[in-house]
């Protein structure tokens, strides 16, 4: 007769060490850390574990991977642009995607844009745990969504949530902090409740072909029982970045298992909810460009998209012995390493100045094409002189101020046209790609820093020591 299956039980698991402990304690006893044990599910072994696995083993085994079949997907779109571009093309069915950012930046009002849009072909649930149903609708009726249809559910355990699934295709959850399983005696938002709840609306998406939306609020610290423990879980992972009283958002995917993570979605938060920004020369060019030093154009690669961002530096003289690097939207090592480049392949001083440098509209460049419009700024700034507003440059900088070519430079030139720009310098080796655009915009190839600085008029207040020709 084969035994009764126990209910599974709760211990404490120190997150640095290991220690295993039934009841919760302060101080680890293993490694003495505090505030480091955290609550976790111990399911008991069953009888057919006993059989030491030959039960098992007739369940899952190998198979080659010539006769592995992959199960074919539509794309279901959200009704915002941007926020399918994020995703890859649209919404995959019964996948999981977890939204982080700060609160009040946009997150319930996107996916309720969102989940209204979906409500008039499909039935979607939206599973409020912080907020009333009045609350949403009230919320609805603002932003002027109709969703007539959009089931709303207030409730926070998460039994009774997936009990009221029933034949929705679109699940929201808003938010995962505030959702708890009875299975864990803490309480809802630790870390155990949450990646337990993660865990479980896994389960249930891959087993039912159900969509998961799960919104996540970050902190200072980096999402401490937030975002942070559930990126593994999730399929994909969604930041909405800026400012609460910036009217721009972006929104950026940091894990994307059917798509780009490269992407970067623009918006705008009006009276009428967020909407998709088309038009990028508002957000990332000022109009005042060209009319004061340190400023240069660079047509970055986001994804599948070209964007031509602003590059800001300012130089101002320090007051204390060691000078202030600090760089927004690129990273402070390249500029470092830039600023050397500087000062010893085309004698630009930088050893008794602050410098600071930005990129407009808060978007990030992580990609080595920047290299050569920081390196014009950061000459303009020094010598005091204004870059004209229709010059863009792109490019890799290396340590002997050789400038390497980059990827898509065909597609950067085409951009640099689309928004009326006149002239573009550009690697030497990726001249021969981008001669065809000769008649219809200026190409000046360099092959070294020394020769941008030059073309651009960027002379130094002294002689340099050692500028390449």
């Amino acid at each position: 007769m084969a035994k009764t299956t126990k209910a599974p039980t709760t211990q404490y698991v120190c997150t640095e060490c290991g220690y295993a402990t039934p009841k919760w304690l302060g101080k680890c006893p293993a490694c003495n850390e505090y505030n480091t044990l955290q609550e976790e599910i111990v399911a008991p072994e069953t009888a057919t574990a006993a059989h030491k696995g030959v039960s098992r083993m007739s369940v899952n085994r190998p198979v080659p991977l010539s006769k592995v079949n992959y199960d074919k997907f539509h794309r279901v779109k959200s009704g915002v642009d941007e926020f399918d571009v994020v995703l890859g093309g649209g919404i995959v069915p019964g996948s999981l995607v977890l939204l982080g950012g700060d609160p009040g930046i946009g997150k319930s009002t996107l996916l309720t844009q969102v989940s209204a849009h979906l409500a008039k072909e499909y039935p979607v649930l939206y599973v409020s745990a912080e907020e009333s149903c009045s609350q949403v609708k009230m919320r609805c009726e603002r932003l002027g969504l109709g969703g007539n249809d959009l089931l709303l559910l207030n409730e926070t355990c998460l039994e009774d949530i997936e009990a009221s699934l029933g034949e929705n295709k679109f699940v929201v959850i808003d938010s995962i902090q505030a959702v708890y399983t009875e299975s864990l005696s803490s309480a809802a938002g630790s870390v155990g409740q949450v990646r337990e709840c993660a865990a479980k609306l896994m389960r249930i998406a891959k087993a039912n072909n159900i969509t998961f939306f799960l919104i996540g609020h970050v902190n200072k610290e980096g999402a401490i029982a937030g975002p942070k423990v559930l990126e593994h879980i999730m399929d994909t992972v969604l930041y909405f970045e800026g400012q609460q009283e910036d009217n721009f958002k972006l929104l950026r995917a940091v894990k994307n298992r059917f798509g780009s993570v490269q992407e970067v979605g623009v918006f705008e938060m009006t009276d009428r909810g967020l909407s998709s920004v088309q038009d990028y020369s508002a957000l990332f060019l000022s109009d005042t460009r060209g009319l004061a030093a340190g400023s240069a154009v660079s047509p970055g690669i986001s994804g599948n998209r070209c964007i031509n961002v602003e590059l800001q530096t300012l130089i101002a003289k320090t007051p204390f012995g060691m000078p202030r690097r600090m760089a927004l939207g690129i990273d402070g090592n390249k500029l470092a390493v830039l600023i050397a480049v500087l000062e010893k392949r085309c004698g630009i001083p930088f050893w008794s100045a602050d410098v600071y440098v930005n990129a407009m509209g808060g978007i990030r460049l992580t990609e080595p094409s920047v290299d050569l419009a920081v390196c014009a700024a950061l000459a303009s700034a020094a010598s005091d002189t204004p870059i004209d507003k229709y010059t863009a440059l792109f490019g890799e900088v290396g340590l002997t101020g050789e400038v390497r070519p980059v990827v898509y430079a065909e597609k950067r030139v085409v951009e640099c046209i689309k928004n009326g720009f006149k002239r573009v310098i550009l690697p030497q080796k990726s001249m021969k790609n981008c001669e065809k655009y000769g008649d219809k915009i200026e190409l000046v190839p360099v092959r070294y820093v020394g020769q941008m600085i030059a073309e651009l008029g960027l002379r130094p207040k002294f002689n340099p020591t050692t500028t390449h020709k």
